[in-house]
């Protein structure tokens, strides 16, 4: 049985508040892990189903009515989050990744729902499932308030950032501000080298003329100020891209550099 996960507002800071809890935000798959009549059924937050692609986790000692919500991960060899591997693992039998299933929530417990309970009362349940955290099988670790200075330590680290929930939150099936993603951005000055014709999306170079990635986040505002200047830059064109001469320049945002040297996920800060 597929339940839709509870989704994360975005927060620009960290803050302190102790109604307020504070986790490690895990660059992995959103899993609802869920278990009715000895059946085990595993979704993305899409409600794509997915059991077959991860087995290992059809036989945890978990028992009937449970549903739970946590991230499938892969670690490199500094026990980081590899969001990269673990998509490899996603798209490939073959692949030889360990993955780990961290566990941050739960939903039905003995075949009852209990979202309506508060969010500490749910970790508790959970704590009295999971009664040993394994590499494969494990709860998500989170501390009271703390919210900058555990920040600081993510950007130390360089992982992708933190979630602050309000301790008393429900369980609710929508996003909320009652639980809150403060992400670990990185900031680049990148030039604009051509677009998509398809669908939008802007070719990006760094500073050195090396290729970026392609940039789908901007603001309807943005893309029309965009639109009034690009004309006068275009050197060339295909089927499918029109190609600029890099003279407008941007500070994005982003993720973290993937493993080919590209920018994850920018978006648009403003124009330089």
């Amino acid at each position: 049985m597929f339940v839709s996960p509870m989704l994360l507002q975005k927060s620009e800071q960290p803050f302190d508040d102790d109604s307020y809890i504070t986790e490690l935000k895990l660059d992995g798959i959103r899993t609802i892990w869920t278990k009715f009549n000895n059946k085990v059924r595993i979704y993305t937050r899409h409600k794509n189903e997915i059991t077959s692609k991860f087995p290992e986790l059809v036989n945890l000692p978990i028992p009937n009515g449970t549903v739970l919500d946590g991230e499938i991960i892969v670690t490199d060899h500094e026990g980081k989050p590899d969001f990269e591997a673990v998509m490899e693992r996603f798209m490939s039998n073959k692949s030889s990744h360990t993955i780990s299933y961290s566990v941050f929530d739960i939903i039905y417990h003995n075949g009852k729902r209990i979202t309506s309970l508060p969010l500490l009362d749910r970790k508790e349940i959970l704590g009295d499932i999971i009664t040993e955290d394994t590499p494969l099988f494990n709860k998500v670790q989170w501390v009271y308030g703390n919210g900058t200075q555990y920040f600081e330590l993510v950007k130390q680290q360089d992982l992708e950032g933190t979630v602050q929930k309000r301790a008393k939150s429900t369980y609710q099936n929508k996003r909320s501000n009652d639980w809150l993603k403060v992400i670990n951005y990185k900031y680049d000055n990148v030039y604009i080298s051509g677009l998509r014709k398809d669908k939008f999306g802007l070719l990006l170079n760094f500073e050195n003329g090396s290729y970026a990635g392609v940039m789908e986040f901007m603001t309807a505002k943005n893309r029309q100020e965009f639109y009034k200047k690009y004309n006068d830059f275009i050197v060339d064109e295909n089927d499918k891209f029109v190609y600029l001469k890099p003279q407008i320049k941007a500070k994005v945002k982003y993720r973290n550099l993937t493993k080919k040297g590209l920018l994850r996920i920018p978006s648009l800060v403003e124009w330089s």
